[in-house]
């Protein structure tokens, strides 16, 4: 099983959202990897409450997804994490690449950026539905190249 982690600053929004979707698409399209999801940057979230957003529980439901892992809460990321996944990918460059090198020396570069904004820049709906397209467009390139080796 190849293993796919996404990154964003709490770990309550976008990554968490990222993961749960992508692990829905996941199962029929390329069974061979996993998602999960870790936080750079946990103690910025001080109005995070619970274990994931509201408003990514209600998108996950109107795509019909549910899962498991929604109860958990969010998890801070650790080089094990980094060195356990075939593939990272962190939400939002401009806030997430100086949080690795700052954090994480040497892994900044290992890492696969897109340019989601978060809630204090963009509404819920318009970055979920980008997430959304960006999480389906992975999982096609994922399924064309076959199984990871």
């Amino acid at each position: 099983m190849a293993e796919l982690l996404f990154l964003c600053t709490g770990n309550y929004y976008r990554s968490r959202f990222a993961e749960i979707l992508f692990n829905s698409l996941a199962t029929d399209f390329c069974p061979e990897w996993q998602a999960d999801s870790c936080g750079l940057a946990l103690e910025r979230g001080l109005h995070n409450v619970g274990p994931i957003s509201t408003a990514a529980v209600e998108r996950l439901a109107e795509l019909g997804i549910t899962c498991d892992t929604i109860h958990r809460m969010p998890r801070s990321l650790q080089v094990a994490d980094l060195e356990r996944v075939q593939h990272v990918v962190a939400v939002k460059e401009a806030e997430h690449r100086e949080l690795l090198t700052e954090r994480f020396p040497g892994w900044a570069d290992r890492v696969e950026y897109w340019h989601i904004h978060d809630i204090d820049f963009e509404s819920a709906d318009t970055a979920l539905t980008s997430l959304e397209q960006h999480v389906r467009q992975l999982v096609q390139r994922l399924a064309a190249a076959g199984s990871p080796s």
